[in-house]
C-alpha cells in the first residue's frame, strides 16, 4: 500500500555498513516505545488505545533490547541520539486541533510502521546470515502488525470515510519524502 518502494540502493548501503544500521535500528526501536507510552499518557480516557499502546510500548522495547543484544554481541557502542529526518518531515504533517491531531498520530504510526514493515522484509530477503534474516523477517511481521493496529485503532474513534481520505494524504506525503531523502544505512 505504500506509493514509493524502497529502492535496492538502500538494501546495498545498509549491507555495506550493518552495523551503523544497527545504532539507528535500536535507536528506532527506543523511540517507537516511547511514542507509545505518550500516547498512552495524552490519551488515558480511550480505554482500548490505552491497552493496544501499553502491549505495543513493551513489544517495541522488547524489539530494542534484541537489536541491543545484537549490538553488543558484535561489540557495537549505540551511538547518540540523531533526529530521523524521515519521522520530522512526517510530523511537520500533523495537523492543530484535537481531533485532526489524534487522527494524524494514529495515521503517521501506521505509515511509519507499513515502511519499517517493508524495509525489514527487504533485509531478511538480502542477509547473508541466515539468522539476521530470520530476525528481520520475524520484525516485519511484527511492524506488519502495528501497521494495523493503527490503522484499527483509527476506524474505533473515526469514520471510514474521514480515514479514507486523510490515510490517501498521508501515503502520497510519505512517498515524496522518501523519494526525496539520501539514501543512508538509517532505518528511514
Amino acid at each position: 500500500m505504500l506509493k514509493a518502494a524502497t529502492s535496492s540502493d538502500w538494501v546495498a548501503a545498509v549491507l555495506d555498513d550493518f552495523d551503523e544500521f544497527l545504532k539507528d535500528h535500536a535507536a528506532n526501536e527506543r523511540k517507537a516505545s516511547s511514542v507509545a507510552l505518550s500516547m498512552v499518557a495524552h490519551y488515558p480516557d480511550k480505554t482500548q488505545l490505552l491497552t493496544e499502546m501499553l502491549d505495543l510500548a513493551l513489544e517495541e522495547l522488547g524489539h530494542y533490547r534484541q537489536v541491543m543484544k545484537i549490538m553488543l554481541a558484535r561489540g557495537i557502542t549505540p551511538g547518540s541520539d540523531e533526529k530521523d529526518p524521515y519521522v520530522n518531515q512526517l510530523l511537520r504533517l500533523v495537523r492543530e486541533g484535537p481531533e485532526n491531531y489524534f487522527l494524524d498520530r494514529l495515521l503517521s504510526g501506521a505509515v511509519i510502521e507499513a515502511r519499517g514493515a517493508e524495509r525489514f522484509k527487504l533485509i531478511a530477503e538480502a542477509h547473508p546470515d541466515r539468522a539476521m534474516a530470520r530476525f528481520y523477517d520475524s520484525l516485519a511481521r511484527s511492524e506488519q502488525g502495528h501497521y494495523q493496529l493503527f490503522l484499527d485503532l483509527a476506524a474505533v474513534y473515526f469514520d471510514g470515510d474521514t480515514i479514507k481520505v486523510r490515510w490517501r494524504q498521508w501515503l502520497d506525503a510519505e512517498a515524496d519524502i522518501m523519494q526525496s531523502l539520501a539514501i543512508r544505512p538509517r532505518l528511514h
